[in-house]
């Protein structure tokens, strides 16, 4: 964010719209997707196989079963938790906590995202690294004179 005011940042992320929330959503990919997509993270969607990376649910395993952007929170199967009364409610996730291990390409458009973010990241690395140039080793050789002092 632009600002450093607590109180616009929490502004901004409570009003923000639904292509925003969306891209708040994103989660860091397995090293075995970084690999193959060329993407560092993309946003959680229904069906992306999770493992949970912080909290008391730490190392579980399971699929997305709902989102809440309005919460920025996501549900994942077996994931659950019992009230007093003895009924079981889904526990709240926040996407930043997990990591995806496995991606649901069933959509088109999200394959293009992440070619496109493929060639992105090919971009970034090219820009960064460039292309060592070989420095000219000229030697200086300098006299040294000496001069008697005296007389």
């Amino acid at each position: 964010m632009k600002t450093t005011k607590p109180t616009k940042q929490r502004k901004r992320l409570y009003q923000a719209s639904g292509a925003k929330r969306y891209k708040r959503f994103s989660a860091p990919l397995s090293s075995k997707l970084k690999g193959s997509h060329g993407a560092n993270s993309v946003p959680v969607r229904n069906g992306d196989t999770v493992i949970v990376m912080r909290g008391d649910r730490k190392g579980s395993e399971g699929k997305v079963t709902q989102i809440d952007r309005k919460k920025y929170r996501i549900f994942v199967e077996g994931m659950n938790r019992e009230k007093v009364d003895g009924t079981s409610i889904p526990v709240p996730i926040h996407p930043s906590k997990v990591m995806i291990t496995r991606l649901n390409l069933d959509d088109k458009w999200r394959k293009k995202i992440l070619k496109r973010k493929a060639v992105s990241e090919k971009a970034e690395v090219a820009k960064e690294k460039p292309p060592k140039k070989e420095a000219k080793k000229t030697e200086k050789t300098s006299k040294v004179t000496k001069k008697s002092g005296g007389t």
